[in-house]
């Protein structure tokens, strides 16, 4: 089964001490995926180290070997979440918000309408994070604190 026509979510997120970029929430990712540019910048910071390598099954049914690293830090919104499991996908590919991560911040909520990512188990305090349409042409939500306060507007 297969559906185009569904809309995607992201957040913003900070990766160690990069600069904040846009992750597609998906929770039928395995993982936490960043690409080869991002990784290579972690590398020379030392922040990230290699795991493992996995044979991964892509969406498409197709198979790639791929690298698992430890990412030293993850923060989205007011949440921080430490050794992370990240997949380094070749070239400059999207990056995703897989389960290796939303399970670290379980329970977690994801809802559609609003838009909305609940993460629980932070290393500072509970955090709602409203997400983003990719299709969205109004002003993108503000971040929730949780107390129903914005701190910001997520980017596209």
């Amino acid at each position: 089964m297969h559906d185009k026509g569904r809309a995607t979510y992201y957040v913003q997120a900070q990766i160690a001490d990069l600069d904040s970029n846009d992750f597609m929430v998906d929770t039928g990712s395995g993982y936490l995926t960043i690409n080869e540019q991002t990784l290579s910048a972690l590398q020379e910071r030392k922040q990230a180290q290699y795991v493992k390598e996995l044979r991964a099954v892509l969406a498409n049914g197709s198979e790639l070997v791929i690298p698992i690293y430890t990412i030293d830090r993850l923060r989205i919104g007011g949440c921080t979440l430490r050794n992370v499991e990240a997949a380094v996908f070749p070239g400059r590919t999207r990056q995703i918000l897989g389960l290796s991560a939303l399970n670290k911040a379980a329970p977690f909520t994801f809802s559609i309408d609003p838009p909305e990512l609940v993460l629980s188990n932070c290393a500072r305090s509970r955090e709602a994070l409203s997400a983003q349409p990719a299709l969205a042409e109004a002003t993108a939500p503000a971040v929730s604190s949780g107390n129903g306060a914005g701190t910001g507007p997520l980017r596209r």
